[in-house]
């Protein structure tokens, strides 16, 4: 990252593809938001999903590739250390305990950072994503609550010149890390730091009310859910009532095509660049999942360490038998009655997959479904577009005829 220099650099003489316009990546676009800022005369090279390099990206962000011969890395990418923990005073508000946000409240109180990069929610409606970059604590907590909705995050970058922001936290998912990572040398910063979130399966604004419809008995009042670790959906709805669908319950006819085709082709799912990764997939369930990839990984925990309840990880349990029984049962589009559901539901939770194994588990499944998925649609891409980590963990499994 440098200041600006002399002689002009591309995104200096570049412009926004305006909203309207078809982006680079056609129907694999992700909406990351690059392209909505002069940051895409680097698109080419910059997008996910026009272009793989994670070997590079990790060994800039980290100093060194994952080894995929270590069987930690090649699930959940290169780290120092891994953690589960809790904070001991939750955030009224927050989707869980509220790591997150309070990661960013204290990056800015510290002074570790000018800015926040993270996503409110827009006055109109609560699940349509509306990113900022927060300057004080009180715009940070009001982007608590994910958006499971494609979001433009790095249209932000825009606003980057002549803000004074010199040091930035950047809070986003895979495949707007991806792109922030090429770039960031480009940007008119003094350092960044990146806190990631795993992701998988984001829909449109219309996707998601189809999930919402077909999921949920009151779509209406849901304020935010969750896939949990207990094989459950959660939804939380505005008067505090919890509701929980088991994962066999869902109208996969109905919702196989409702996740975007970027998601449905991302491997990407723990967020390989991110300095470090907040979420839940390798915990126990009431607890949160973190992986510290780098130095910069570390000062960002130290800032919320004394607040936190932790604990080490843990590994119960062998995902590969549900693993391969998910892949047919996708593929055939195959829905339970909702009692059958249950039952299994209660199964698995008590026998199935815990932990890490859990979080293995989730990475298998969607790794083989995401494959499978493009094989069938984007045949062409396949081989650049899956990265080397990925096709080891599909090749442990047996996928359908194309």
């Amino acid at each position: 990252m440098t200041s600006s220099p002399a002689s002009p650099l591309p995104h200096d003489q570049a412009r926004p593809i305006p909203r309207d316009r078809i982006r680079p990546a056609k129907d694999l676009c992700s909406d990351c938001g690059l392209c909505d800022s002069r940051w895409v005369a680097y698109v080419r090279q910059a997008c996910a999903f026009l272009h793989q390099d994670f070997d590079g990206m990790e060994r800039k962000a980290h100093g060194r590739a994952r080894d995929l011969d270590q069987e930690d890395e090649l699930y959940f990418g290169v780290q120092q250390r891994m953690l589960t923990a809790r904070l001991q005073t939750p955030i009224a508000g927050a989707q869980w305990t509220g790591i997150v946000s309070r990661l960013g409240v204290r990056a800015l109180e510290t002074g570790l950072v000018d800015a926040v990069l993270c996503v409110q929610q827009s006055p109109d409606d609560r699940f349509t994503p509306m990113p900022v970059l927060a300057r004080t604590p009180e715009e940070v907590l009001a982007a608590r609550v994910n958006k499971p909705t494609l979001s433009n995050n790095l249209s932000v970058l825009e606003q980057l010149p002549g803000s004074g922001i010199k040091r930035l936290l950047a809070i986003g998912v895979g495949c707007q890390v991806q792109a922030l990572r090429a770039v960031q040398d480009t940007l008119p910063l003094e350092a960044l730091y990146v806190l990631g979130l795993p992701c998988v399966d984001n829909v449109s604004r219309e996707g998601l009310q189809t999930f919402l419809e077909s999921a949920s008995a009151t779509p209406d009042t849901v304020v935010h859910y969750e896939f949990m670790q207990d094989f459950r959906i959660h939804f939380r709805h505005s008067d505090g009532r919890v509701e929980t669908v088991p994962f066999f319950g869902l109208d996969t006819p109905a919702l196989k095509d409702v996740f975007a085709p970027s998601c449905l082709s991302c491997f990407d799912y723990v967020n390989a660049g991110a300095d470090l990764v907040v979420g839940y997939m390798g915990a126990e369930f009431g607890r949160q999942w973190l992986v510290v990839r780098n130095s910069r990984g570390e000062d960002l925990l130290k800032l919320v360490e004394a607040e936190l309840d932790q604990a080490p990880v843990m590994s119960r349990g062998d995902r590969r038998q549900a693993v391969q029984q998910g892949i047919d049962a996708y593929d055939k589009a195959l829905r339970l009655p909702m009692w059958l559901a249950e039952v299994v539901g209660w199964i698995v939770q008590r026998v199935g997959p815990k932990g890490l194994e859990y979080g293995r588990f989730s990475i298998d499944s969607h790794f083989t479904r995401n494959a499978l998925w493009l094989r069938r649609h984007h045949p062409e891409v396949v081989e650049r577009h899956l990265p080397a980590f990925a096709r080891r963990i599909v090749e442990r499994y047996r996928l359908p005829a194309r």
